[in-house]
């Protein structure tokens, strides 16, 4: 499973209800064994369009271009997905390694230990 890494926006409520949508992600993923991959929006966005600034807009087109899509269809949070999934398929075929890999929570903790609450 791809996941983007939580980033602070403008407004700290909507990172909190993102942060507990994706724990709730994570958790499920992991309860089933299945590997987490996280990468963060910087990485997602230059995977996409070889520019790690590009604006939405910018990932949305390129996505629109490679699978001949209508964007003015899908809301930004469907082709922000899709980005995941593009990115998450570019890194991880062959040499181009890819993001944070998890297993499971023990690895997860120990990788992010000034995100974790004591």
């Amino acid at each position: 499973m791809a996941i983007e890494s939580p980033f602070f926006g403008k407004n700290p409520q909507s990172m909190l209800k993102l942060g507990r949508a994706q724990g709730v992600c994570m958790a499920a993923a992991m309860g089933l064994e299945v590997e987490v991959t996280e990468y963060a929006p910087r990485k997602i966005k230059q995977s996409i369009t070889g520019n790690g600034n590009a604006s939405k807009e910018q990932v949305a087109a390129m996505l629109a271009n490679e699978f001949s899509l209508d964007t003015s269809r899908y809301l930004e949070d469907a082709t922000d997905a899709l980005g995941v999934a593009m990115c998450h398929y570019y890194q991880s075929r062959g040499a181009l390694g890819g993001g944070k890999k998890f297993s499971g929570w023990e690895g997860f903790i120990k990788a992010n230990e000034k995100r974790v609450k004591k």
